[in-house]
């Protein structure tokens, strides 16, 4: 088990292994930690970094490497993260694809892994936020959706 003080350690190596993914799959440059100016009017805009963003600004995604609790639970304040990242992401112009890549992490008890009990829960917040789950074993991104 982690300890808090290894967090930003693990979700930079996540954010790298996410960001080379989209590299190879989209065969474009990505940056990260870019500065983008969002806000709903020009003069009310300020800069907000997000975690990986295409150099020709046609992508921007935010890494959650987020898991369960201990007991198996939603981890209720990452949740809330989670929709801040997709809130800021919803501001950026619709030109722009728009992911959350969340930790590939599955709970047997729940049958769903984290990034698809977040989707369920939260897509009516989503608009044309993409959630994805990465899974560092096999270098696989899956965009999840709906089951119905």
């Amino acid at each position: 088990m982690n300890s808090n003080s290894e967090n930003p350690v693990v979700g930079a190596r996540f954010q790298k292994m996410v960001a080379e993914w989209f590299r190879d799959h989209y065969k474009i440059v990505f940056v990260l930690e870019k500065k983008i100016p969002i806000g709903i009017t020009d003069d009310e805009k300020k800069d907000h970094k997000f975690d990986i963003v295409a150099e020709d600004d046609s992508i921007a995604v935010e890494c959650k490497c987020y898991t369960w609790t201990v007991t198996g639970n939603v981890p209720s304040a990452k949740m809330g993260f989670t929709n801040e990242a997709a809130f800021y992401l919803s501001l950026l112009p619709d030109t722009y694809e728009k992911f959350i890549v969340m930790l590939k992490a599955p709970n047997s008890k729940r049958g769903e892994t984290l990034a698809e009990y977040y989707y369920r829960t939260n897509r009516h917040l989503l608009g044309t936020v993409k959630v994805a789950e990465y899974d560092p074993d096999t270098n696989k991104l899956i965009v999840v959706e709906d089951k119905t």
